[in-house]
């Protein structure tokens, strides 16, 4: 998207920059804060939103600025018209404050994301999301509710999600009828824990629970999720295909049936080991022999599918992008247009007995594998953004899906009644 960096220019010279609250300050948020202060002239990031409020400042002062606490939504509103960013524990009060342009979920929780996400639709606020959790637990009715709204509901640029999103975009433009959408992942063990990753965190400064579903394919799985409900694609099987493939991506292209894929509409998967990583890769066809020559002569081979990649995801280093998008031109990076195509589904990492608490997203007890949204409906397998929490009323295997009749679930959640809602309006 080079238009943006045009349109920041303009902002930055009229001195109208667009104001952005972030709500949650942990490892990924102090990364965007730094990045929004020190390298996007045009944007300020005025408030700042965390129930741990150390976190907050921390965020501020890695990106050298001087703050002001604030516990109210006029004092927010003070600090910021005065020009000093401001910090609350409190993120329904700097959802509240009129000096807000668009408003960063950067917390990973998805019952808490879900409540700040309805308050901002609710407020017409554009919400720019990197809760992959949230979205592909109950993105479609919340893209759904935010344009019925006049805003926007959108990941983020630079998430292996939004930059799947570019480049599905970018190879639509050409003609070429893209049939994968894929992941590059390094590592794939479905029963890594928090004890087993706890080394990885601590020397990146990261949450061992964040850490531990990237490790075990939680967090791929809802990545995928989320794309297949942008772009109607669904999975080839359960778990997606997901391959080991030390190869480059481009090798790719003879290892997908098209005759399965163009009868499934395109699929979402992952490959562990491939090069270039991380990055992510789209594999398509083209219909006219004419064309094909031209791709051949560009060296992207016979066909019939042609592979692009991007070779890598920057993550908060891309989000100010999407924040742009959002603001000034009302275009959603990766937002799902109807309902649901995927689902990501709770399974059992060991054996559980009856009467366990499930300790949720990269816990010890359960990992997310995807599946297709009418199979995961029809057997009534239980989602895995709602999984913590949930009591068990039998004991499950290790490795099996367990279900909405295995569980009692926590009472007055949010998104229990928002998925209720998506599943009874795109029935």
């Amino acid at each position: 998207m080079i238009l943006v960096d045009t349109a920041l220019r303009e902002r930055a010279a009229a001195n109208r920059p667009i104001r952005v609250g972030m709500i949650g300050a942990g490892f990924m948020g102090r990364g965007l804060a730094s990045q929004i202060v020190r390298s996007v002239p045009g944007m300020r990031l005025v408030a700042v939103a965390n129930r741990t409020l150390a976190h907050a400042e921390r965020a501020y002062a890695e990106a050298g600025l001087e703050l002001v606490v604030a516990d109210l939504s006029r004092h927010i509103d003070t600090a910021i018209r005065s020009g000093k960013p401001a910090i609350t524990q409190d993120a329904f009060e700097l959802l509240a404050t009129e000096q807000l342009d668009c408003v960063v979920d950067v917390t990973g929780a998805v019952d808490f994301g879900a409540r700040i996400t309805v308050a901002a639709i609710e407020r017409r606020l554009p919400i720019v999301t990197m809760n992959a959790e949230l979205d592909a637990t109950v993105g479609p009715l919340l893209a759904h509710r935010a344009r019925a709204a006049g805003t926007l509901f959108t990941g983020a640029d630079g998430d292996q999600p939004g930059v799947q999103a570019n480049l599905l975009r970018f190879v639509r433009g050409l003609g070429v009828t893209p049939l994968v959408a894929g992941n590059v992942k390094g590592l794939q063990d479905p029963y890594r824990t928090p004890a087993t990753q706890r080394g990885f965190a601590e020397r990146w400064g990261q949450d061992v629970h964040m850490v531990t579903s990237f490790a075990d394919g939680t967090k791929v799985s809802f990545e995928q999720a989320v794309v297949a409900n942008a772009f109607g694609f669904t999975v080839g099987r359960r778990g997606m295909y997901a391959r080991d493939h030390g190869g480059h991506v481009d090798d790719l292209t003879s290892a997908y049936d098209i005759d399965e894929l163009r009868a499934l509409g395109g699929v979402v998967d992952y490959v562990v080991g491939a090069k270039p990583g991380p990055g992510v890769y789209v594999l398509g066809t083209h219909d006219d022999p004419r064309q094909r020559h031209y791709l051949e002569l560009y060296k992207l081979g016979k066909g019939p599918l042609y592979s692009f990649y991007a070779p890598y995801h920057l993550c908060h280093f891309e989000v100010p992008n999407t924040v742009v998008r959002a603001v000034d031109f009302a275009d959603a990076t990766i937002a799902a247009p109807g309902g649901p195509r995927v689902e990501v589904v709770t399974t059992a990492k060991r054996d559980l007995p009856a009467g366990h608490v499930l300790d949720g997203l990269g816990g010890y007890d359960t990992y997310g594998v995807a599946e297709a949204h009418p199979i995961a409906r029809a057997q009534r397998l239980l989602p895995m953004g709602v999984a913590g929490g949930c009591v068990l009323r039998t004991a499950v295997p290790k490795d099996t899906v367990i279900t909405y009749e295995q569980v009692t679930l926590p009472p007055g959640r949010l998104i229990d009644r928002l998925l209720e809602e998506q599943n009874k309006m795109f029935t």
